[in-house]
């Protein structure tokens, strides 16, 4: 699978904390590894869960630093595709030395512009800019 491939599994893998309580996020992961719209396989299915596993462990403090960032807005007002995107794009720049953060604000456009409404790619992009 290609970085951007992946990275789309995690934004769908992460997008479910919106509809799932926290208890469930568990089953729902090994769920996600068995849906067959999910092609990732061996080293790129532990790649994902890993970083998945990664983002939750530090989803306080990433909602917390958008929070603070997003002028006017919260996470509890954003959409929830653009709060999923935000999250990833956030745990990439702070905290996965491995990717530039022009690459990580480039792919959360990308990932709004594909599973968001009119406009998302653009306040992702403005809310991002803050951390850039």
């Amino acid at each position: 699978m290609s970085r951007r491939e992946i990275r789309e599994q995690i934004f769908k893998l992460l997008f479910r904390i919106e509809f799932n309580s926290p208890e469930e996020m568990e089953e729902q992961k090994e769920l996600f590894f068995l849906d067959e719209e999910n092609t990732a396989k061996g080293e790129d299915a532990d790649y994902i869960s890993k970083k998945y596993d990664s983002i939750m462990e530090k989803l306080s403090e990433i909602d917390r630093m958008i929070n603070e960032k997003a002028e006017c807005w919260t996470t509890a007002r954003m959409g929830k595709v653009e709060l999923t995107v935000l999250r990833l794009a956030v745990y990439e720049i702070t905290f996965d030395e491995t990717i530039p953060t022009s690459v990580a604000i480039n792919e959360a456009v990308e990932l709004s512009k594909k599973f968001g409404q009119d406009g998302s790619s653009s306040f992702v992009n403005g809310v991002l800019s803050q951390f850039a």
